[in-house]
């Protein structure tokens, strides 16, 4: 069962300040998809007065990790989490409220149970596509995620 919303956003205030301040925000999230939105204001662009990459990035790993979060403790078993790598491509300029939307969810199970059949880490690539409020694509991250069983 995932957690709600509400509870997630509680959570970044004490564990993710930086993104809460920013105003990054969980809206939606299953085993399969989760929804995490953020709007350009003064204190989150850049120097060009579009979103700064690094919220935009936030909210996109936000969108990933979230799951990851949600599934790891619906597990039961105590695992370790942590991006390896990312990439990110920036195809529009964003301003104003940016969507973005990770449907890689089921990615997520088949590394956890491999990790605490094997006890050794597993790796996924998960995607999030951030698009502006016309539905237009404004950026695209792959987030590397590792897990591993807690001896």
């Amino acid at each position: 069962m995932a957690v709600s919303t509400s509870k997630f956003n509680t959570f970044t205030f004490f564990k993710l300040p930086s993104a809460w301040w920013c105003g990054v925000r969980l809206k939606y999230m299953d085993e399969k998809k989760a929804i995490v939105t953020v709007k350009h204001k003064w204190f989150n662009q850049n120097p060009f007065k579009s979103m700064f990459w690094a919220v935009q990035g936030m909210a996109a790993e936000l969108a990933t990790g979230a799951m990851m979060i949600d599934q790891i403790r619906n597990s039961g078993k105590k695992i370790s989490m942590l991006v390896q790598n990312n990439k990110a491509n920036f195809s529009k300029k964003a301003t104003g409220k940016i969507t973005f939307t990770c449907e890689d969810g089921h990615l997520i199970k088949a590394a956890l149970d491999r990790t605490i059949a094997t006890g050794e880490g597993q790796t996924i690539w998960m995607e999030s596509v951030g698009i502006n409020e016309d539905g237009v694509v404004v950026s695209t991250f792959d987030f590397e995620w590792t897990v591993r069983l807690k001896k």
